[in-house]
């Protein structure tokens, strides 16, 4: 544990974080240049150095405006930990919590910054493995960025794995037989999706009794029934993410960010496209459309909305985060 005033080399400690399984994160001011950083601890100090740089050699491969990037990994004082991005603003667990829920053009506006985190990483043959609100920091101009890859495994270490790990209320159905594969992402997507829009989970830790359940999705309720104001486009996007069997749930982040772009339901799209870097088009208004609303006065976008795609933007940015325009 580290102090406030606390220095590792030139680093000098100004807050805790948070703590999580893995490792303790803190607040912290390079004395060099003076500015703010991330700093998190692991743990398990014992492990062999190889082991210590596992998690940043996976971060050092990420390089994603959507993710925490890594500036350095270091030891001092017989102290290792690795040097973040620091991220002004709150996650995205607090957003949710203060707003008592969002509403649908702000849950695409998370989801598809989520989405494209989840696609470069998968691209790089990375699966997070604990996607959960908390691990989401949310920038004061409204930019989300994932975080807290402590758990990833690149994928030929963690496709048929036997280890279970992850946030229960999150897990996919085959996590908890010890498995993480692509879709498994996408179903953690899914759950913080499902909470954006309604702010409850759609179940709590399932007890060992409840796997079965899970299982055949018999513990998931749509979020239109808990929320009779979600579309129902989106209502369909959340509920083929969350399909227990992995046939039926979307494979890549790319096909889930292909609805959410044009707000149709995912029947009525082929199963498969490939998805090109280059800013997307308007979509079209198409029956079923993921629309504009504000429940909260202190919604994040302050009712913006970008002239271009017409999506919302948040009070401070000055780039809309869909299509690239420049306010």
């Amino acid at each position: 544990m580290l102090f406030r005033g606390q220095t590792l080399g030139k680093y000098r400690i100004a807050a805790p974080l948070g703590s999580g399984g893995f490792g303790a994160v803190y607040l912290a001011r390079d004395t060099w240049i003076d500015k703010d950083v991330a700093i998190k601890v692991p743990h398990r100090q014992n492990m062999n150095f190889g082991e210590l740089l596992r998690e940043p050699r996976l971060l050092a491969a990420l390089d994603h405006p959507n993710i925490v990037s890594i500036t350095t990994a270091e030891k001092q004082d017989n102290v290792f930990f690795i040097v973040m991005e620091y991220v002004a603003g709150q996650t995205l667990e607090e957003v949710i919590a203060g707003s008592g829920g969002l509403d649908a053009a702000h849950t695409v506006y998370y989801a598809t910054q989520i989405g494209r985190a989840i696609e470069h990483a998968h691209a790089q043959g990375v699966i997070h493995r604990d996607l959960r609100p908390a691990n989401m920091l949310v920038s004061e101009s409204g930019v989300l960025k994932v975080a807290d890859f402590g758990t990833s495994r690149f994928l030929e270490i963690a496709a048929h794995g036997t280890t279970v790990i992850g946030s229960p209320p999150y897990m996919a159905p085959e996590q908890f037989e010890g498995k993480a594969v692509f879709a498994s992402d996408i179903y953690s997507l899914g759950i913080t999706m499902y909470q954006m829009l309604t702010a409850v989970l759609p179940y709590e830790s399932p007890a060992p009794r409840d796997l079965d359940k899970l299982m055949s999705g018999a513990l998931v309720r749509p979020p239109r029934l808990c929320n009779p104001e979600v579309p129902k486009a989106l209502n369909d996007i959340v509920m083929k993410a969350l399909a227990p069997e992995l046939s039926m749930r979307y494979q890549r982040a790319t096909e889930l960010l292909r609805d959410l772009e044009h707000g149709s339901a995912p029947a009525a799209r082929p199963a498969t496209r490939e998805h090109h870097a280059e800013a997307p088009r308007e979509a079209p208004r198409a029956r079923g459309r993921v629309t504009p609303r504000r429940r909260r006065s202190d919604s994040p976008s302050s009712g913006r909305f970008c002239s271009r795609c017409h999506k919302p933007l948040h009070a401070r940015a000055d780039r809309c985060p869909f299509c690239g325009e420049i306010w």
